[in-house]
């Protein structure tokens, strides 16, 4: 055996004690994810392949897409779909819109209360989605705060129909879903050197070159996190376009609830399911390309 061959063997024997070493560490998470999610999915999906008799409301064992076709060629549920991703990508731009400035002013500032600023932004997580929705009824209805102040100062004569329209529901979940593109983006943004953007002003760029061509591709991998958290949040809202947009307003996550509880529909209501996550992923996913393709440019 040779010198070199000497000198390699502990090399493999160290890389070889890594891999079962990450691979101990990897498992546990590995094998509870497939348990917890992996299984309840493809059972779903299985559901979701079955027939229901509506009349007896109970599901029939088959292999059969007639669940997806019947989705896909009625125009009530196509465009229950389409609301969705009109409303998540809405959303998805107005918080990148306000987030960002303010994950800037947090992830720059040298002051003392950075800290406090950091723990107003994250408190808003400590209460329940439907109790924020239930805080914004409270706020939105036609004897609610806007509503009582605006007809105090004599700016309008009637109450403003606020509730239960589609602009209760993305005032809603933007308030939800801020602080996660904050979140995102300050800590991405701190990652910068400050000396970068001193260098793009000393060299003569304005503000907003400086911010194309200097902050924005720098701060491009916290801009992907925080969108693509903030879309799939905001495709599979539940609790605020139930209690803000009212039973006249239908987004997809109420759709499968509702076809679970009140219609016993397992085997649609799974179909609804696997497709709101098909298009999540999809969207996500071609999003994330053209983000990326753009950035090379």
């Amino acid at each position: 055996m040779t010198d070199t061959a000497l000198a390699h063997g502990p090399v493999v024997e160290t890389r070889r004690g890594e891999g079962w070493t990450s691979a101990a560490l990897v498992g546990p998470a590995t094998i509870f994810v497939a348990v917890c999610l992996l299984a309840p999915l493809a059972i779903l999906l299985r559901y979701s392949l079955n027939d229901f008799d509506a009349a007896k409301k109970l599901m029939i064992e088959a292999v059969t897409v007639a669940n997806y076709i019947k989705f896909f060629t009625d125009p009530y549920y196509t465009a229950i779909l389409w609301t969705t991703v009109r409303i998540a990508v809405l959303v998805t731009a107005v918080c990148l819109v306000l987030g960002f400035p303010l994950a800037y002013v947090v992830a720059r500032t040298q002051s003392r209360f950075k800290n406090l600023l950091i723990i107003s932004i994250v408190l808003p997580l400590f209460v329940g989605n439907s109790v924020r929705a239930a805080g914004w009824m409270v706020v939105f209805g036609n004897k609610g705060f806007v509503n009582a102040s605006l007809m105090g100062m004599g700016l309008i004569s009637q109450p403003f129909e606020i509730m239960f329209t589609e602009k209760a529901v993305v005032i809603g979940i933007i308030a939800v879903n801020l602080p996660f593109m904050v979140l995102s983006l300050q800590s991405v943004i701190e990652g910068i050197d400050r000396s970068v953007e001193e260098a793009a002003f000393s060299l003569g760029a304005p503000p907003a070159t400086m911010f194309w061509r200097v902050l924005w591709p720098l701060a491009l991998p916290g801009i992907l996190a925080g969108t693509i958290l903030t879309f799939i949040l905001a495709m599979n809202a539940y609790a605020t376009p139930f209690l803000l947009g009212g039973p006249l307003f239908k987004m997809m996550a109420p759709l499968i609830y509702n076809q679970f509880t009140q219609q016993s529909n397992w085997p649609f209501g799974g179909a609804i399911a696997f497709i709101l996550m098909t298009v999540t992923l999809l969207l996500t996913v071609a999003a994330n390309l053209i983000i990326q393709w753009r950035a090379r440019r």
